[in-house]
């Protein structure tokens, strides 16, 4: 199974092909008032425990700050349904 600091590599490193719906446009629609179906809540779940797992393993402050922002790059630019995927989901 692939380690979660090699799935943040590989998003990160990933090529688009157009626009996603990224996670954080599913808070934007969970905050406007609508609706998420289930797909949509659990990997909101799954990207939370994930960026959780991956900032709590950080050994000092300056790993710890280069994580968070790797996380809000993919927050912001990775499709949500990579977070239904394989070790994801639970």
């Amino acid at each position: 199974m692939e380690s979660k600091t090699d799935f943040l590599s590989k998003l990160l490193n990933k090529k688009s092909t157009g626009l996603v719906e990224s996670v954080n446009d599913l808070r934007d629609k969970e905050f406007s008032g609508i609706k998420l179906n289930s797909e949509e809540r659990l990997a909101l779940s799954n990207f939370d425990k994930y960026r959780i797992h991956v900032l709590n393993s950080q050994s000092d402050e300056q790993q710890f700050h280069y994580k968070y922002r790797q996380l809000q790059v993919i927050a912001n630019l990775s499709d949500w349904r990579e977070f239904l995927k394989g070790e994801f989901l639970r």
